[in-house]
């Protein structure tokens, strides 16, 4: 198979796949090394394609995702991050992504795209395994989420448990 053979094979499978597919599990089906596929999906996404890299690997933008997009805004200890995501998750929403403000990169934005408590555990171990820290480490625990929930209401609960523990960076404070 080609490189552009692969590449079209490769948006075909994100587009068919509810759940991100790693580089490795792409290196592995079509033989090739890791870095082979990411300079494929650096080239696909150069030429338009709206691929996102998620901690668990790579999804395809599918214009029939539904629900309201929200953006929260927390402060919270890396002890409380898995706590903060289970709050998230627990009421529908889907974390989509945490930005932080850094003072000499601007906006910095790491892809998350959370449904599920497996989903948060595999990140928070992810977090621990390889030595890492969640990017809110880097402005005193102060970050934003932008959230898909499936209506208002779930936007609301989720909310509401944030300010409960302390975790909603309310504009009252």
């Amino acid at each position: 198979m080609n490189a552009e053979a692969r590449r079209s094979a490769i948006v075909t499978l994100l587009s068919q796949s509810d759940s991100p597919i790693s580089a490795t599990a792409l290196a592995s089906r079509f033989s090739v090394s890791r870095q082979i596929i990411v300079g494929d999906i650096a080239l696909l996404r150069a030429a338009g394609a709206d691929i996102s890299a998620t901690p668990r690997g790579y999804t395809l933008h599918k214009e029939q995702e539904s629900g309201l997009v929200r953006t929260v805004a927390c402060v919270h200890t890396q002890a409380q991050t898995s706590e903060e995501l289970c709050i998230m998750v627990d009421n529908g929403c889907t974390v989509l992504d945490v930005v932080v403000e850094h003072p000499i990169y601007g906006q910095i934005t790491g892809q998350l795209q959370l449904v599920s408590r497996y989903d948060v555990a595999q990140f928070v171990e992810r977090l621990e395994t390889e030595g890492g820290s969640p990017l809110s480490a880097l402005t005193g625990g102060i970050h934003l989420h932008t959230l898909r929930c499936p209506d208002e209401a779930a936007y609301d609960r989720t909310c509401q448990q944030l300010r409960e523990k302390g975790m909603l960076l309310d504009t009252e404070e």
